[in-house]
């Protein structure tokens, strides 16, 4: 049991590590999908790859809108957010050496950032809680996770960097309220949303 958990940990870790690095990788890139469709991938790669050991949450929006309807306990559900910091770090220090570079990603305080990040995490949950509910089919669980971080950060890049994840901002260096707080919110009203729609009545 305890093995099990260390590897839902460590599962969380690789997973965020290697979506901080693609989108690191993928700022500075002239096309302008560059960056959403590398998180996509790397996203739906790893739910289909270490999805039955973790969950691939990879997201600590994601990770506390499941903890909000009890998809997961308090205790699992911090270990996990601190897993995913853990490896937005690890990423960026990867980065940096590799590279030898520091990415500065421009951040505001503004609200319309934390609007839209809240939107596109919202989005994200919502899909990903119909996979965790199981409204869709398992074979269809990394399409259906990965096109809705496509779609979140693509709306959300209209009014913010679209990073919709806290544990990847902490990577890039949007580290500033409005990239922690929005996407925990919109991650907690896009699982609480589903939850009330999929409901029996």
């Amino acid at each position: 049991m305890k093995n099990l958990h260390v590897q839902k940990y460590l599962a969380e870790v690789l997973g965020a590590f290697a979506l901080t690095l693609a989108v690191w990788l993928s700022i500075g890139f002239t096309m302008p999908l560059a960056t959403p469709v590398a998180a996509a991938l790397v996203l739906g790669l790893f739910v289909y790859t270490v999805g039955h050991v973790s969950g691939a949450h990879l997201n600590p929006a994601v990770t506390l809108g499941l903890m909000s309807v009890k998809k997961i306990s308090v205790q699992d559900g911090l270990l996990y957010i601190i897993s995913q910091c853990v490896g937005g770090v690890a990423a960026m220090v990867l980065g940096r050496l590799v590279t030898g570079e520091v990415v500065r990603v421009t951040a505001t305080t503004s609200l319309n950032v934390g609007l839209a990040e809240a939107v596109g995490a919202f989005i994200l949950a919502f899909g990903v809680c119909s996979v965790v509910y199981k409204k869709v089919q398992p074979a269809t669980s990394g399409l259906v996770i990965g096109g809705s971080l496509l779609l979140g950060i693509y709306l959300a890049s209209a009014m913010s960097n679209g990073v919709i994840n806290p544990a990847v901002a902490i990577g890039i260096g949007s580290l500033n309220v409005m990239y922690i707080l929005g996407p925990l919110l919109g991650g907690i009203l896009g699982a609480q949303a589903f939850k009330y729609l999929s409901e029996e009545k």
